[in-house]
């Protein structure tokens, strides 16, 4: 009997069989993009599903209420004069200054564009030292926020956001130092400080953290200077002028934007991104991290006056 001639599946495969296989990668696909978009949508809605950025009004101690109403700064500034690449803050600040000079406006602040302090000897984000150290003699309380932000809630009060953080709105008794922690420890991307000898102190020994100095990367090295600093207090000092809220959304949220690592800090570490993601209601959002910035910020914009 003639042996049977083998078959060769490359051609005689039938075509329903050459197919399914990418037919059940799209599908795959498709699953995995329509299930990352869902846990976008349900973080979006963190704030409606119980979450609580921060304590009540009752839960409050109220400062002296005689006292005269402290004066606050908003710092910023963007420099412009290198673009290029996808993290790039190419026309960031035309984007964000109406927002956050509307704000000041509406809440009687001071708004300062401190873009000419940038000290061309160091990476640009170094210079948030300087501004704030320029206007710390002026205000009472300065606030630091990076260019890359917007103002999201604009009816909530910075006073109120202090006061929520500390417990109380006695300036006397408040730390000099408030600043929020995100999956890496502490983010220098806002932060309030207190108008005090030490916080000028704090400010210039930030300065004068020149070993951490780095360039050619999207970590410039102030943020790992200022986790340092703190860390090297002793814990009586840190008690006395450094207060970290437990909840990151109090006024520095992160937009969760489906990616892998977005996907990988979810999982490894849940309660940090659920403290921390930007929610609806929420004071502001910050795209820390995140490439297109601009295009970012005009999305959350259009999606504010959307729900106008």
């Amino acid at each position: 009997m003639a042996p049977r001639p083998q078959t060769r599946w490359g051609k005689n495969r039938p075509p329903e069989r050459r197919i399914w296989l990418p037919l059940l990668l799209l599908s795959s696909l498709l699953l995995a993009v329509a299930s990352l978009n869902a846990v976008a949508a349900f973080l979006r809605r963190a704030n409606d599903l119980g979450r609580r950025c921060a304590p009540r009004p009752a839960e409050c101690t109220a400062g002296d209420v005689t006292s005269p109403r402290r004066r606050i700064a908003i710092v910023s500034f963007s420099d412009e004069s290198e673009g290029g690449g996808r993290r790039s803050f190419r026309g960031v600040r035309a984007a964000v200054e109406g927002n956050k000079r509307a704000y000041a406006e509406q809440m009687g602040y001071g708004y300062v564009d401190a873009r000419d302090l940038v000290d061309r000897s160091r990476p640009p984000n170094w210079s948030k030292i300087l501004a704030v150290r320029s206007q710390l003699p002026l205000y009472d309380w300065v606030f630091w926020n990076d260019a890359d932000t917007v103002v999201t809630n604009p009816n909530t009060s910075l006073e109120s956001i202090l006061e929520a953080a500390l417990g109380h709105g006695d300036f006397e008794s408040s730390p000099d130092l408030v600043v929020t922690e995100d999956f890496n420890g502490v983010n220098s991307g806002l932060f309030f400080v207190r108008r005090s000898k030490w916080s000028e102190n704090f400010l210039d020994a930030w300065w004068n953290q020149t070993s951490f100095v780095h360039f050619g990367s999207t970590k410039s090295g102030d943020n790992a200077a200022m986790k340092h600093l703190i860390n090297s207090l002793s814990a009586e000092e840190l008690s006395v002028h450094v207060h970290i809220p437990q909840m990151q959304c109090l006024f520095n949220s992160y937009p969760w934007v489906p990616s892998w690592k977005s996907v990988y800090r979810l999982i490894s570490s849940p309660v940090v991104t659920w403290q921390g993601v930007y929610s609806d209601g929420d004071f502001m959002a910050h795209l820390a991290g995140l490439d297109e910035k601009k295009k970012w910020i005009e999305v959350i914009l259009e999606q504010l006056r959307a729900s106008e």
